[in-house]
């Protein structure tokens, strides 16, 4: 925010003179496209607009002209809370900053009826306001952006965490069926999902399984590694099932070394092994099934 606007007299008293008159015009101003009355109600964006009135006033009568102090700091929320609130209804940045940018026609309208003939004063009444407002239009859309990143950002976390169920198979086995890209952000979310699950049900074997990944690179394979090795200080052994032939060309391709992790073509015959190192055979486990 720029910290050089000039607080002014006249727009602190057209601010108490005329709430109501501008919060009547400000709405006309957002008419049309930028609207989005499909979003916000009526009621709604006139509450939020004679609060942000009253607020705007307090900041121009605080004596400060740097918008990050304290005199500032209620402004500074509803623009936020305003930001987040769109960011989540759906709002665009155009449309949000357009609610504080807006409100500059009624203010000027105000302001050169009330300083009238005076050239000199009013063209600095007008400057000021308008490095006001646009100062405050600025900071509305990087609170939005921010808002907005950090809606994606818990979305991701969400579908990442849905992508990586842990299935109990049987008594002391687990299966994490991976699908998709294994990368970092991934493979934590994977370890963390599986280490759980071990702990709490004590299970003694886990089998990934990789069917649905697309390609095994070095990369993919160091994840897969990883989770193989938090798996087994657990305590429990883990088997990859789903090596489909070409995966294991490039397996060999590559030169990745998985020579001490076990691995299967299947899920069935990873679940049939882990059956066994549980002590079951899967004749047994069919019979009872």
């Amino acid at each position: 925010m720029s910290k050089g606007l000039q607080n002014s007299n006249e727009l602190a008293d057209v601010l108490a003179k005329n709430e109501a008159v501008i919060v009547d015009e400000w709405i006309k101003q957002m008419s049309g496209a930028t609207r989005r009355a499909d979003l916000i109600k009526d009621v709604d964006l006139r509450t939020q607009c004679s609060r942000f009135l009253k607020l705007l006033r307090q900041g121009v009568e605080s004596a400060s002209s740097d918008l990050q102090s304290s005199g500032w700091q209620s402004v500074r929320d509803q623009l936020a809370e305003i930001s987040r609130s769109r960011a989540q209804q759906g709002f665009t940045p155009t449309e949000t900053a357009t609610f504080v940018l807006s409100v500059k026609k009624p203010l000027f309208t105000l302001l050169r009826d009330q300083v009238g003939s005076n050239a000199g004063a009013l063209a600095a009444e007008l400057w000021a306001t308008t490095e006001l407002i646009d100062s405050l239009g600025l900071y509305t859309t990087e609170m939005f952006l921010k808002s907005r990143e950090e809606i994606i950002r818990r979305q991701q976390e969400e579908m990442l965490e849905l992508s990586t169920p842990v299935v109990k198979l049987w008594d002391g086995i687990l299966a994490l069926p991976v699908i998709g890209t294994l990368d970092s952000a991934r493979t934590q979310v994977v370890m963390e999902a599986l280490l759980e699950n071990i702990v709490k049900t004590n299970s003694k074997v886990a089998i990934i399984d990789i069917t649905g990944v697309p390609t095994v690179d070095t990369v993919v394979a160091q994840h897969l590694l990883k989770t193989v090795t938090a798996a087994r200080l657990m305590g429990a052994d883990c088997i990859i099932s789903g090596v489909r032939p070409q995966i294991a060309q490039t397996i060999v391709h590559l030169g990745i070394n998985l020579l001490d992790v076990t691995t299967k073509a299947t899920l069935s015959d990873a679940f049939a092994l882990a059956l066994q190192r549980t002590g079951l055979a899967l004749e047994h486990s069919l019979q009872h099934a």
